[in-house]
């Protein structure tokens, strides 16, 4: 179950840079160390209901329903259009003076959970992706699943947490003019744009 190919593709998955991933960084880079640990929480909760879809079934159901699946994936694309929307409004962002705001905790936390929440597609990776590993002759699978799932979100936590305590760092010594901060938050902005575009053209 706990196999060393699982521990390895789980990692090359989480590693591999989304949606998630871009909106820890962002955090990071707008509000500091510990919103990247919000927005890490945040993002691993988010993904618990597609786990818990994969192991009642559930997410067969909504691969299965046209349209189950876009009406979770328009809300996820009006979601990502209001977080670009929100980046490109805030002149505030990416600020590192000693007025920047602090972390609002439960907002970071609650925006990274919708975030991923509302991605069908992961309901769908679950799917297909944890049964791979389950040992049929091993007994339990329901079990298996939950360890698998759990040792997921766990990879998932660590490695976002990581990349939001890069970003942080690469706050703290580089970003120091607004020409640069302008540009970050033009350019994230972007890129939430163009991933709800993709989600948006994206099939089944």
């Amino acid at each position: 179950m706990m196999s060393l190919e699982f521990l390895v593709t789980s990692l090359i998955v989480v590693l591999i840079p989304g949606t998630g991933v871009i909106y820890v960084i962002s955090a990071s880079i707008l509000q500091g160390r510990m919103a990247s640990l919000y927005a890490s929480l945040g993002c691993t909760a988010g993904i618990i209901p597609h786990l818990v879809a994969t192991i009642l079934g559930l997410a067969a159901v909504l691969h299965t329903s046209a349209l189950a699946f876009e009406l979770l994936r328009y809300a996820g694309v009006a979601y990502l259009f209001y977080i670009a929307y929100a980046t490109w409004r805030d002149k505030s962002a990416f600020s590192i003076d000693s007025t920047t705001r602090p972390a609002n905790t439960s907002g970071i936390i609650l925006k990274s959970f919708l975030l991923n929440i509302l991605n069908p597609k992961l309901g769908i990776f679950f799917l297909a992706f944890l049964p791979q590993f389950v040992e049929p002759n091993a007994g339990q699978p329901v079990i298996q699943l939950l360890v698998l799932s759990a040792v997921f979100m766990l990879m998932t936590f660590a490695v976002f947490a990581l990349y939001g305590l890069l970003a942080h760092a690469f706050r703290r010594h580089v970003i120091e003019s607004a020409a640069v901060q302008r540009q970050l938050r033009y350019g994230f902005a972007t890129v939430f744009a163009g991933l709800g575009v993709q989600l948006a053209a994206s099939e089944r």
